[in-house]
């Protein structure tokens, strides 16, 4: 269940980005503004694949399926592209400062492994079927 609230939240951040409207983006400091414009399309792909994989994942784990464990994997894959290209792609660690925006990251990454991880020992204690 807390894998789920995890999930809705995220869903929620991804909605919320998603749908900002041009005012919402308007009323965004300068270099957050800049940032958000400039984010290819398939960002916010990869984000919805992150976010909505671990809330599937979640509910088809609370539902005893193995392939719970497939959809967090997609999860996983979707959060390293999506953060991997922020970090490696963007300025925003040099503009920010890591401890401003890595920590958070390494949060979600480390629960999608933990979500993997449980999914994965379901389904080698025989609970998931």
């Amino acid at each position: 269940m807390l894998f789920l609230l995890w999930g809705a939240a995220g869903v929620y951040a991804f909605y919320a980005q998603a749908t900002m409207t041009p005012a919402a983006l308007a009323a965004l400091p300068g270099y957050d503004r800049r940032f958000h414009a400039a984010l290819p399309v398939w960002f916010n792909w990869v984000y919805g694949i992150a976010t909505w994989g671990g809330v599937l994942g979640s509910v088809v784990l609370l539902g005893g399926r193995r392939w719970a464990a497939g959809l967090y994997a997609a999860a996983l894959l979707a959060i390293a592209i999506q953060f991997g290209w922020v970090f490696a792609a963007t300025d925003l660690i040099a503009v920010k400062g890591a401890a401003a925006t890595v920590p958070f990251p390494l949060v979600i990454f480390a629960v999608a492994l933990w979500q993997l991880a449980t999914a994965r020992h379901g389904i080698a204690r025989g609970w998931l079927r």
